[in-house]
């Protein structure tokens, strides 16, 4: 009797182990739901963050690209040193308004994990010496002292250029903006000795002589919207997102960031990476082509310009008409299909598309282009020109059988390179 009522009792306690089990199972299964409902939500907002920024992209740069162009072409023509004074503080203002609005939506782009590396043939020294004109004057113009070196052996890499040049314009910026005038701020690039057999470590140094940063605020550093002093108390404006993006880039190469700082006395940034070095053939090609020839290549060239904006149809005709060029335009995709399907093949030696237009886009629009029976019209060089301005953007427009990218705001610098490129490349086949 008494092995029976413990048999029982052990079987009451384990019906007792299997509730309380069940009833467990049942309140993780309910805790998972919970969570995964949560994670789908979080994922649908961010989507929906980095969908809004992206229209958000396009609608300010749509605009910029007017303002801008119109106070380029206005400097053309001013002659009184007032209001060219007046024009170079429109643009120095508009440049800064687009560095916010870059900064802005290229963290949500590393955010959202749509930021991927795009490695290609870049010299060391033709790139520093972007930095160098474009730092140069700006320090200049502060009464700051510029210094640069270049002490790189290896001189030609494969590595992402446009990544690169977005974490040095963001150092040396910073330091130009932070140090007063009659500062100093210099630019050192060295070679370092590398164990991988065909790669190569370079650091570079961002020196400068500014207000510096205290030791309370360095490890924070390089979080999102972190400043030491705000836009009212500094007097400086910013986002305070060049850092985080900074360390996001440089992380994702591979490389490290150090900085080290003392208030009143400056800051001192150390970026060192790795790249590969190119094979003699990424260099050994013939020297680009000067301005002068690359202008006579334009001349007379007929292009076929797709754009609804009115004004940004403008500034894009004025432009092209100014390196030679000859422009028909059309309002949207569908009239720039019929216009190719009507035209005699070789009536247009180019096509500058927008992507976002009405009635038909402009990829559709290549799409249908790329698929006319005339080969000869279907080959047709297509390049986007538009307020679409993301890397993958670019890849877009290419993987949808464009040319080339030109992102907006314009810039005639670019719009001829890119054109000539294009031209080049088909002049080859």
């Amino acid at each position: 009797m008494l092995i029976l009522i413990s048999i029982l009792g052990l079987l009451q306690k384990a019906r007792q182990a299997e509730t309380v089990a069940k009833q467990a199972a049942d309140e993780t299964q309910q805790l998972n739901k919970k969570l995964q409902i949560a994670v789908e939500k979080a994922e649908s907002a961010n989507l929906a963050k980095t969908n809004f920024l992206n229209n958000m992209s396009h609608d300010i740069r749509t605009p910029m690209n007017v303002i801008l162009g119109y106070n380029q072409m206005l400097g053309k023509r001013l002659t009184d040193p007032k209001l060219l004074d007046y024009q170079e503080k429109i643009e120095q203002s508009g440049n800064l308004l687009l560095s916010i609005i870059n900064n802005v939506l290229d963290m949500a782009r590393i955010e959202s994990g749509k930021v991927e590396l795009s490695e290609d043939y870049v010299k060391i020294s033709s790139m520093l010496r972007e930095f160098y004109d474009v730092f140069g004057e700006e320090a200049q113009q502060k009464g700051i002292t510029f210094l640069h070196e270049d002490n790189v052996v290896h001189q030609h890499i494969i590595c992402d250029g446009t990544k690169i040049r977005e974490i040095m314009i963001n150092l040396v910026s910073n330091a130009i903006k932070y140090t007063p005038d009659g500062g100093t701020v210099s630019l050192i690039t060295t070679e370092l000795p590398c164990s991988e057999e065909g790669y190569v470590r370079i650091k570079t140094e961002v020196t400068d002589t500014g207000i510096g940063m205290s030791k309370e605020y360095l490890p924070i550093i390089f979080e999102s919207f972190s400043r030491e002093r705000n836009t009212t108390a500094g007097k400086i404006g910013g986002t305070g997102l060049g850092m985080s993006i900074v360390k996001n880039l440089v992380d994702m190469m591979g490389g490290t960031i150090e900085v080290e700082s003392e208030s009143g006395k400056g800051s001192r940034f150390t970026v060192i990476l790795q790249h590969r070095i190119a094979d003699a053939g990424c260099y050994e090609k013939k020297s680009e082509k000067t301005t002068d020839a690359s202008r006579e290549i334009l001349k007379g060239k007929h292009v076929l310009l797709a754009e609804d904006n009115d004004l940004n149809a403008e500034i894009a005709m004025e432009i092209l008409m100014t390196e030679g060029l000859v422009i028909d335009r059309v309002e949207d995709g569908i009239q720039c299909v019929y216009r190719i399907e009507q035209s005699p093949a070789g009536t247009y030696d180019l096509i500058l598309m927008e992507i976002q237009m009405p009635n038909m886009d402009g990829y559709r629009a290549t799409e249908m282009i790329r698929g006319l029976s005339d080969k000869n019209k279907a080959n047709i060089p297509i390049i986007a020109m538009t307020a679409n301005a993301f890397e993958e953007d670019r890849k877009k427009a290419l993987a949808k059988g464009m040319n080339g990218h030109i992102a907006k705001p314009v810039d005639a610098e670019k719009v001829e390179k890119t054109i000539c490129g294009v031209l080049d490349r088909r002049s080859e086949q």
